[in-house]
């Protein structure tokens, strides 16, 4: 007999088609979404959930592995940060950002994106609410909610130990947890997790699997009985994950529209009708005066490409197939954790207090130029720590008005550094190139110079030079101390009829800083020269110093209509408003004035360029209202449940991307996002059940007009850098998306059970790139899992067979421009991005005593 669901974000698709086949029904699924135990079919909000066994048994290790199976929700690692979508909503691309997707584990907040990398270890369940959810969870929770819950210690001794294998990524996974009590009131929970995988795209230039994976998180977790009054938690815990490359790969790859290419997009024709260079007369004197090497560099290729820049022909690869040409990228991750958590009762009353202290350091660096030629690195270091307290007042259930009251004090700290490296001359000869053709475009006519690379005797073409082992040290620091109370009362009006009203009212001081020099290798920082220009040409970057403070409060209102208008059914209305605080912008390369670059004081004609980037962003704001329905059908046989939402942004948060390696970050004016979404199951008999989800999704930009151009797209806006984004989706916004599962279970003799699991899940087409490029548009597609497993009938040993992606899919999670592929250096449109695992078997066998 089924003895639960795999999944409760399901719609029932044949539930109302298909008569009842036998008596079975489905399994009650408590959740906490309201900070109360409360079942699923109870609760007035659009949340999906998923218990740590099913996350354990179907081998989900991280976040990014609950998309499959919650529709309108999107999680995937991108080229320097991690994208978190809900409903068409997320943050960008920026180390300045929050979430808008918020985390909360064991109470705890985890704003920061790169905690959403972190593994899984020995959950309880992990629930996803979507939609602004600013009372009860209510940091920054503007488009939705991860709500997580470790297990607790347990009452009697227990053991379990799990092992997973993979042998075509070589991935091993290996969880172990003991729990069990010590004395009469003290019990402990220890859990370790330790995996590892080789990875799955090839990286044909350093002959290795990519991105490999090394994991290992342990857990520790007390609790403190002391009677019917009092009781307490603690949780220690700390990890580490670990990789070496990435899944990135170049996507396209279209060459300059003239077969005789040089990097500036400029034929031969063109350059012997110059005028810059009426001397030269003739392209064999051009090229008769340049050097050696740089003749060597400038031969021409078939499809005119930066990607067969000094690298082997591997780099000739320029689609998407889980093959890369990387000169290597790693990242090394540490995080650890203190929770504390009391409860004291009286009355029926709950009172609880949780204090906890999180904080992780990462060091990464990455072939940002995402080719195999060498041309330049960048590296990252993070640092963030957060002390937060939260006091809740929850009060007795049963009563005519109830109640969930608190205040919420957070202090954090982040420390962002990044630098660019440029550690070959490959960069330096190709801006010296581009700066001849050029006419000194990429510098300035700098009489003393001193290059190597025969420029000088032109009078420029030096401008490469400059850029010989440049770094580009970036600070970025800023802490917060934020304060809130909330109330969220519900008057219980009738048996059938509840009205909710709730509120918080949050206060935010916080002050920010960035600072970006040009440098070299031991530490010092060069002079204002040729630098400045070259590097605001090449790589849109400027010198600055910038800080800043800010503080701004909130009230975020909360109303919700219950109504039982059967014993089986429950409909729900409600309206919100959620806001996401503003902040400081971490990674432009150039400071919101209007300025000049600095410019090389020595030149005798200077080049300089005004770059505009960003520095402060304001707070955003979600105006939402919901229409639901949850139902009980055929005697507890089936559910359906159904949420019909409309949600306002105003003063949306964007990072736009700048097209070489910046991102900057404004308000757009505002985006609708609406639709609805349906989940359900179904017992089809004592033997099967049948889940599915399904989610329709409309998203619209309204009046933002400073949008990423495509590649080759001329822009239309005035300031002619930007595009107008107004009447367009979003990135990761598919018209619909879902997913269908069907569950198996039977006896097997009198001791073993025999179950069975097969999940197909769909999405309509996509953009996976935030500027909306239809050349990288990802599909419709259909994606396959399942698991076959026997187990004994005591649930003391399990054997399965695990199945991934059994139709081999080829999915683009992730793409954007190449960075200075096209600007920069080769003039080529060019894409890269990241993809999916390929089709995987594991054979997985667990025990429990």
């Amino acid at each position: 007999m089924i003895k639960r669901a795999t999944l409760v974000s399901a719609m029932c698709i044949s539930a109302l088609q298909s008569p009842i086949l036998s008596a079975a029904q489905l399994e009650e699924v408590i959740v906490t979404a309201q900070l109360r135990e409360q079942s699923l079919q109870d609760v007035p909000v659009s949340v999906s959930a998923i218990s740590g066994s099913k996350m354990m048994e179907a081998g989900l290790s991280k976040i990014e592995d609950l998309q499959a199976y919650v529709p309108n929700f999107t999680m995937t690692e991108s080229s320097i940060g991690t994208d978190i979508y809900i409903r068409g909503i997320g943050s960008g691309e920026n180390q300045g950002f929050e979430q808008s997707v918020g985390m909360y584990v064991d109470g705890i907040y985890y704003g920061r994106a790169q905690l959403a990398r972190a593994p899984f270890l020995d959950l309880e369940r992990v629930e996803v609410l979507r939609g602004p959810q600013n009372i009860l969870l209510g940091k920054n929770s503007i488009a939705g909610a991860i709500n997580i819950s470790s297990a607790s210690p347990s009452n009697e001794t227990e053991f379990f130990v799990q092992g997973t294998y993979e042998p075509d990524l070589n991935e091993q996974v290996i969880d172990f947890m003991a729990s069990g009590p010590i004395t009469d009131s003290f019990s402990a929970r220890f859990a370790m997790r330790q995996r590892k995988t080789d990875g799955f795209v090839e990286n044909l230039i350093l002959d290795r699997d990519e991105a490999a994976r090394k994991e290992a998180t342990y857990r520790l977790k007390f609790a403190w009985d002391a009677g019917n009054d009092f009781d307490a938690k603690l949780k220690l815990e700390m990890g580490s994950f670990d990789v070496v490359g990435r899944q990135s790969e170049i996507l396209t790859d279209n060459p300059s529209d003239s077969d005789i290419f040089l990097f500036t997009g400029r034929t031969y024709g063109e350059i012997l009708n110059d005028t810059v260079f009426p001397d030269l007369g003739a392209i064999g004197g051009l090229l008769g005066s340049l050097p050696v090497g740089i003749r060597n560099l400038l031969q021409l290729q078939d499809n005119g490409s930066i990607l067969n820049l000094q690298a082997d022909d591997s780099v000739l690869d320029h689609t998407a197939d889980r093959k890369r040409s990387s000169n290597g990228d790693f990242s090394n991750n540490d995080t650890q954790n203190i929770t504390v958590n009391m409860n004291w009762y009286s009355d029926g009353n709950t009172f609880t207090s949780i204090t906890g202290y999180m904080a992780y350091q990462y060091d990464e660096e990455c072939d940002c130029d995402f080719t195999g030629a060498p041309l330049f690195q960048v590296v990252f270091e993070e640092e963030y720590q957060q002390l937060s307290q939260e006091f809740r007042w929850i009060s007795a259930p049963g009563e005519t008005f109830d109640f969930i009251a608190g205040a919420y004090f957070q202090y954090n700290e982040l420390d962002f550094f990044d630098s660019i490296v440029v550690s070959t001359t490959l960069v330096p000869q190709l801006i010296n190139a581009a700066d001849l053709l050029e006419g000194g475009g990429r510098g300035d006519i700098d009489p003393g110079a001193n290059g190597s690379s025969g420029f000088e005797l032109l009078g420029i073409g030096d401008a490469g030079n400059s850029l010989l082992n440049l770094r580009s040290p970036r600070d970025f620091k800023s802490d917060s101390i934020i304060a809130s109370t909330f109330l969220q009362g519900t008057w219980i009006m009738t048996d059938t009829l509840r009205l909710t009203l709730g509120g918080r009212y949050t206060y935010e001081k916080k002050s920010g800083s960035r600072k970006l020099e040009f440098g070299l290798p031991d530490g010092s920082i060069l002079p204002i020269g040729e630098t400045d220009t070259a590097a605001a040409v090449t790589f849109a970057a400027e010198r600055h110093d910038l800080a800043g403070k800010r503080t701004e409060s909130q009230f975020a209102p909360l109303l919700n209509v219950q109504w039982d208008f059967s014993d089986e059914a429950m409909a729900y209305f409600s309206a919100r408003r959620g806001f996401k605080s503003g902040g400081f912008d971490a990674r432009s390369n150039a400071s919101p004035s209007d300025e000049p670059t600095p410019s090389n004081p020595t030149a005798t004609v200077t080049n300089p360029r005004v770059l505009i980037g960003s520095f402060e962003f304001e707070e955003e704001r979600a105006t939402s209202y919901e229409l639901g329905l949850k139902t009980s059908l055929f005697d507890g046989v089936a559910e359906l449940n159904s949420a019909l939402f409309y949600t306002q942004f105003d003063n949306l948060q964007v990072s736009v991307f700048d097209g070489t390696l910046g991102f900057n970050v404004g308000n757009a004016a505002g985006a609708v996002t609406q639709g609805v979404e349906f989940d359900g199951r179904i017992a089809l008999s004592e033997h099967v059940i049948l889940g599915a989800g399904l989610a329709f999704l409309d998203f619209e930009f309204q009046d933002h007009e400073f949008g990423t151009c495509i590649q080759d797209q001329i822009p239309d806006n005035p300031n002619g850098i930007n595009c107008d984004y107004s009447g367009k989706t979003n990135q990761y916004a598919a018209d619909y998306s879902g997913n269908l599962l069907l569950g198996y279970e039977r006896e097997v003799g009198n001791s073993l059970i025999l179950r069975a699991n097969l999940d197909a899940i769909f999405s309509d087409e996509y953009h996976p790139s935030p500027n909306l490029d239809d050349r990288v548009k990802q599909d419709a597609f259909i994606q396959y899992n399942g698991r076959i497993s026997l187990s004994s009938n005591d649930g003391r040993w399990d054997i399965a067979l695990l199945g991934k992606n059994l139709t081999d899919e080829l999915i683009v999670l992730y793409a954007i421009d190449t960075p200075v592929a096209k600007k920069v250096i080769a003039g080529a449109t060019t894409h890269h991005g990241f993809t999916n695992p390929p089709r995987t078997f594991a054979v997985q066998a667990s025990y429990r005593w």
